[in-house]
């Protein structure tokens, strides 16, 4: 009889072969012998190697990190119960509710991945950006570049660095930046035992005298649809109307970008909607 632990492999190897391409926003045309997503594919979705994935499937990887669960669990697009059972599959303890949670439903995975004519991401409610379409990495640039940590998006806003292609905003940038620090109050009273958001708050009151400011001056804002213009090394300028989107219960930001259709700005992203899927494909 199997063990527990033995029984990972075989799960992983289910949940993987549940998956079409299409619902995560992968090309399915081609010589598809495989059922559902390849184990390269996953490997790519969650950040892994393919050997490791392989290892993992096989049972001869049996201890996967909390970080490794939880990227399986997001790139396999597990419901609630599913990534719990994954976890002590994995021998560890599912994250406790009183954490910003970096999981996100099925039902917002899909829609990231057929909304693949859009620059489109999720972050969590700290800010930290966990999944991202093929065009917003052509657009803004590709954030997998950079380690978990610094994806963000205070950090970049109030340490000077830039998470991709430069970004310029239509409004006072104070107004986006009061918006940011209230959020993040609002979300260190809601989660106040979360080691990520205490560490957050700590290293920006340390390295950043705007955030300083801000922070204890009660700083209060709210983000609105705005227009930005994207300065992309292949396209030159490309100004965007960006907007930013709640999912209930989830507690997580949809940040997407469009332009009107049949404008100059609707060629620059047909461009780079070409080039992402070319790299895809490569």
């Amino acid at each position: 009889m199997q063990t527990e632990r033995a029984g990972l492999g075989p799960l992983l190897k289910a949940w993987r072969e549940r998956l079409s391409p299409a619902d995560v926003g992968l090309p399915s045309g081609g010589n598809r012998r495989a059922v559902g997503l390849r184990r390269e594919e996953l490997a790519a979705l969650a950040g892994l190697s393919v050997d490791y994935v392989v290892r993992l499937e096989q049972g001869r990887a049996t201890n996967p990190s909390e970080q490794v669960v939880a990227s399986l669990a997001r790139a396999l697009q597990l419901g609630d119960l599913e990534r719990e059972h994954l976890y002590v599959l994995a021998h560890l303890l599912p994250p406790s509710p009183g954490r910003v949670s970096r999981h996100i439903p099925a039902g917002v995975q899909r829609l990231v991945a057929r909304l693949g004519e859009t620059p489109i991401a999720v972050f969590t409610a700290s800010w930290d950006l966990v999944t991202w379409s093929p065009l917003w990495a052509a657009l803004l640039g590709d954030p997998s570049g950079l380690a978990e940590r610094d994806r963000n998006l205070l950090r970049m806003r109030f340490s000077g660095r830039m998470m991709g292609n430069p970004v310029r905003s239509g409004r006072d940038p104070k107004l986006f930046e009061s918006a940011l620090v209230s959020d993040l109050r609002c979300i260190a009273a809601r989660y106040p035992d979360d080691p990520g958001v205490r560490s957050l708050i700590a290293d920006l009151l340390e390295t950043s005298e705007g955030f300083a400011a801000l922070w204890r001056g009660g700083a209060v804002g709210e983000h609105v649809s705005e227009r930005k213009t994207v300065e992309n090394p292949l396209v030159g300028e490309v100004e965007l109307d960006c907007d930013v989107f709640t999912v209930p219960g989830a507690d997580l930001r949809i940040v997407a970008y469009t332009v009107a259709a049949g404008t100059p700005e609707a060629e620059k992203l047909d461009f780079l909607r070409v080039s992402a899927l070319a790299a895809l494909r490569s």
